[in-house]
């Protein structure tokens, strides 16, 4: 087997944080699940043997405990995915600065509080930092003005730990999913159902329609986004920094301008955007 590792998986209790999770556990590694929501590190903490701690990694406190507990459980950290999130919708003039700060807190600060506290262990032992962005960081949509920033902002900060520390052995790398079926994603599905008028108003329809028009035609599974991360933090990734991997489909490969020669796309009414 190749060498154990201890890695934290924040956002650890569903979605592609849980896939990771069960992944890494699968292989043999220590994983700590993180999440501000107990029940759901519990569940997949019982399935895969994952040690589950609760934490708001916004807080500072809170983020160095979270460092601290893999330390006092496991002796060291080897790798730290940064996969919590959150998103609100809103275009620039209509966001609340309420959900703008939180958005913030969550998506970058959060982050930015977890790396501070784990550089120092993560340089002993020349470890891996992944982050789950989206591609929101690269290419934007209408009313998404807080999300896509954040995440922007999250892509900009790996790539500083990339240069800042490299030389030192750390490596940091960023993963864009596209439509994944998540939690998350669910949620907004089943909004974007009820808002789009879609016959049968139901969530599987609502991914059929938003995926549609993407080169493979279909949301990405979370387990498939896991092994992207699985592989950035791998020594099979050893020369891989400050990269950006778009787990997407091709979405990011399309041009938009190209669309209308395989398909007749026609805008929805005023009330349905």
């Amino acid at each position: 087997m190749a060498e154990q590792r201890v890695v934290i998986v924040t956002g650890g209790g569903t979605g592609i944080g849980a896939a990771g999770a069960r992944l890494l556990r699968e292989a043999g590694h220590h994983v700590v699940i993180s999440g501000r929501r107990p029940e759901p590190l519990r569940r997949i903490a019982e399935e895969t043997g994952a040690l589950a701690h609760p934490s708001d990694v916004g807080d500072p406190e809170a983020a160095t405990g979270l460092v601290q507990a893999a330390l006092d459980s496991y002796g060291r950290l080897d790798g730290l995915v940064l996969n919590a999130g959150i998103g609100r919708s809103g275009a620039v003039g209509d966001l609340s600065l309420e959900d703008w700060d939180e958005v913030m807190r969550i998506n970058v600060t959060g982050p930015l509080l977890l790396l501070r506290a784990a550089i120092p262990h993560l340089l002993r032992t020349r470890g891996a930092v992944v982050a789950v962005a989206s591609v929101a960081a690269l290419r934007n949509g209408s009313g998404n003005a807080a999300y896509a920033t954040s995440k922007a902002a999250l892509l900009q900060l790996c790539r500083s730990l990339a240069v800042d520390y490299g030389r030192q052995g750390l490596r940091a790398n960023i993963v864009c999913p596209s439509w994944v079926r998540t939690e998350m994603a669910d949620r907004r599905m089943a909004r974007f159902a009820t808002e789009a008028g879609l016959e049968d108003g139901s969530v599987e329809g609502a991914y059929e329609e938003a995926t549609r028009l993407l080169p493979m035609g279909r949301p990405g599974d979370p387990r498939e986004v896991a092994e992207a991360i699985s592989w950035l933090l791998s020594p099979a990734a050893s020369y891989v920094n400050g990269a950006t991997l778009t787990v997407d489909g091709g979405t990011t490969a399309l041009d938009p301008g190209t669309l209308a020669f395989d398909f007749r796309v026609q805008p929805r009414g005023e009330g349905e955007r």
